[in-house]
């Protein structure tokens, strides 16, 4: 155990403060972070967090802004829970120090991602409120898998998540990650996720609307959609679910496994399906989560976000403490640009780019109790 006294993070690559969610992840060995109280963390520069490191915000209000954000970079089994993530801005090239405390390393710096994961596995992300960032709120790339997005809302954002590094790239080809029971809130643009070359089960989300796109892809992903309920927006142009960024005149998409099964579509919503439908093309991209029908992701995503906060009289993971964010409500949602570009006549401007085995399922159950409700991690890896 490692509990967090002190907010500050006077960024000394060589010399971390003692007590500073900085030294915390550079514990050796498996940690379990927890906080003292209440704290607003202004990062100045990417916190790296280590291997086997759990960072758990629950029981006070713990937020995270400032530079860099959270990076995991090549590293395995760490979870992230209840916490406020915001407003991060990219990072320069800087010295990082290593988990042994005495080598540092230069990395080249960050985009401003809310979580970048990269060359990672057996990551779960869970019970976070994430907005408002220079470029992703969590970003999966360069061969991780085994990564579970879940019971989380996002807000205020254009490109929310990306799954995969470049199309067709031979690290993410066999990516798998689970997006199950988060809220896609207010002032979304599109990524809801953007999938590349992976396999990638969508399953018991609320989408509210989006501006662009919901789920995109491209690099011939699967995607394996079940039981979420998407509210199209009121521009008649947007109300299309999918989004396949193809070079003009491509129609290889068409074979591309896509399916919506379970799902709620309301306000004129519609998901474009591709390839096959059947659950044989799909295994690599089934979860062990128990697929509801859409009907019922109100009680499934009634809990998402910070769990129980009560402390400054924000008390839940909803409304309230998103309009805690600095700077939120200065945010016009009649000006807010999204940077996909202008509606073409399908409904859906061009996503520019940023940056045979048989799988086993495996569940590792958390018994670990907060008010009544029990964490759960599902991981998955190759055989």
């Amino acid at each position: 155990m490692y509990m967090v006294t002190d907010s500050s993070d006077d960024y000394d690559p060589k010399n971390p403060t003692q007590g500073t969610l900085r030294h915390a992840v550079l514990t050796e060995g498996a940690v379990w972070i927890t906080f003292q109280g209440d704290m607003v963390i202004n990062l100045k520069h990417e916190l790296f967090v280590t291997s086997d490191t759990t960072i758990d915000g629950r029981g006070a209000n713990v937020q995270i802004t400032g530079v860099g954000c959270i990076t995991l970079l090549s590293v395995t089994n760490v979870i992230i829970h209840n916490l406020l993530i915001y407003n991060c801005k990219p990072s320069p090239e800087n010295d990082v120090l290593q988990v042994n405390q005495q080598l540092t390393e230069k990395v080249s710096g960050s985009d401003g991602d809310g979580i970048s994961v990269q060359k990672s596995r057996n990551v779960w992300i869970d019970h976070c409120i994430l907005a408002n960032c220079a470029d992703g709120l969590i970003d999966v790339t360069q061969g991780s898998t085994a990564v579970t997005v879940s019971n989380n809302r996002f807000t205020h954002h254009d490109k929310v998540m990306l799954l995969g590094h470049e199309n067709f790239d031979k690290d993410d080809i066999g990516m798998q990650v689970t997006v199950a029971f988060n809220v896609f809130g207010e002032m979304l643009g599109q990524r809801m996720p953007r999938c590349r070359t992976g396999y990638f089960h969508v399953v018991n989300n609320d989408y509210t609307g989006w501006a662009i796109y919901a789920v995109g892809g491209s690099g011939s992903p699967t995607i394996n959609c079940q039981g979420n309920r998407f509210t199209a927006p009121a521009n008649p142009n947007a109300r299309e679910i999918t989004k396949r960024i193809v070079q003009p005149g491509k129609e290889d998409w068409k074979n591309w496994n896509w399916r919506s099964t379970d799902d709620v579509l309301i306000n004129g919503a519609y998901f474009v399906r591709s390839g096959e439908q059947s659950d044989s093309g799909y295994k690599q991209a089934t979860s062990s989560v128990n697929v509801k029908s859409g009907s019922q992701v109100d009680q499934l995503t009634g809990n998402v976000g910070v769990l129980a906060l009560t402390s400054n009289g924000l008390t839940g993971g909803g409304s309230g403490v998103v309009n805690s964010i600095p700077g939120i409500n200065q945010i016009d949602p009649n000006t807010f640009v999204y940077e996909g570009g202008a509606p073409t006549d399908n409904g859906a401007p061009t996503d520019n780019n940023s940056s045979s085995k048989t799988p086993i399922i495996i569940i590792v159950v958390l018994l670990v109790l907060c008010g009544g409700c029990t964490l759960y991690f599902i991981a998955r890896k190759k055989k």
